[in-house]
């Protein structure tokens, strides 16, 4: 049975920690939100509350990983990588320590507290980084892949995970690679390239395009940076078009870095993005916010109908 993603990452940190001794944990006093408590509860001696101080979080961070230790931060996304910015870019980016951050109810799957609470723009901030690594886990076995990552990768990561319960899209047996993606479901017509909750949007929008009779690939761009220039280019390619999906603005995160690779490889095909609109989000039920922010099926389909009409 799926489960969420928060609380898969907790988990596998926990256990991950029975092996590995320089792993320690920051939360800014919502360890049980964002599922670091689970870790608290295995291993409270190496287990800190840092209260609502999300620069001094990660600034202690950096001082850990600077003597050894391998620190965990851990808060909401909009607070990690905005409150948090400051000593991330200014520490942990330009000391290339070894910290990684943990950035708990992406997009807008914090529904119900609205814009406030909302991260609609952390892609963007965190890839424009030097020395920082993007992952955007789509499944259970991607972010379980995306923290044993974390752990053995020297350096910077940011993992953007979800509140939500996503489907298994994996098994347990999947390779992933930082740097690289994968096609979850293949076609000739398009390509729609999505992370996270998007790529299950995908897939149920390309399931609903071959009713219609159009052919339609999609991929799983779990690593955004450094991003699979090679697979973008083979979809343009052999595909003709793209379709970018995220749960985020549309300017600047997953979108904005596959059409750096489509132009830096020479690659002029009709691109479409699915995404927020440029606006701030409201409150209210997640799946109706998706629905309004045309991030559902029905939106990613409204996206590969407007990419194939300039085909």
């Amino acid at each position: 049975m799926a489960k969420s993603i928060r609380e898969v990452y907790g988990t596998a940190l926990a256990e991950l920690a029975d092996k590995n001794e320089n792993i320690v944990v920051l939360d800014a006093d919502l360890s049980g939100s964002t599922k670091s408590g689970i870790f608290g509860k295995a291993h409270p001696e190496r287990f800190f509350n840092m209260g609502i101080a999300e620069s001094n979080m990660v600034a202690t961070a950096a001082g850990l990983a600077s003597v050894g230790k391998i620190p965990f931060v851990n808060t909401f996304t909009v607070f990690l990588t905005t409150l948090g910015l400051i000593s991330t870019r200014a520490q942990v980016c330009y000391g290339n320590l070894n910290v990684k951050l943990g950035g708990a109810y992406c997009g807008m799957s914090d529904a119900f507290d609205g814009s406030s609470h909302h991260a609609t723009e952390d892609i963007a901030v965190m890839r424009s980084l030097p020395n920082m690594t993007v992952i955007v886990p789509s499944d259970a076995a991607c972010t379980r892949w995306a923290t044993e990552f974390a752990i053995e990768h020297n350096g910077p990561v940011y993992l953007r995970l979800s509140r939500d319960v996503y489907p298994d899209l994996y098994g347990d047996s999947s390779k992933f690679e930082c740097g690289k993606g994968a096609i979850v479901r293949d076609g000739s017509d398009m390509t729609v390239i999505a992370c996270g909750l998007l790529v299950h949007k995908a897939i149920e929008a390309a399931e609903m395009m071959e009713k219609k009779g159009v052919s339609v690939r999609v991929v799983d761009m779990y690593s955004i940076k450094p991003i699979d220039k090679e697979l973008i280019l083979k979809c343009a390619r052999e595909t003709g078009a793209i379709v970018t999906a995220e749960e985020h603005n549309i300017f600047g995160g997953l979108g904005g870095a596959v059409s750096e690779v489509l132009a830096w490889g020479g690659a002029g095909v009709p691109t479409e993005f699915v995404g927020i609109q440029d606006t701030f989000t409201e409150s209210g039920p997640y799946p109706m916010l998706l629905a309004k922010y045309g991030l559902d099926a029905n939106g990613v389909v409204a996206g590969i109908e407007k990419v194939l009409k300039r085909k």
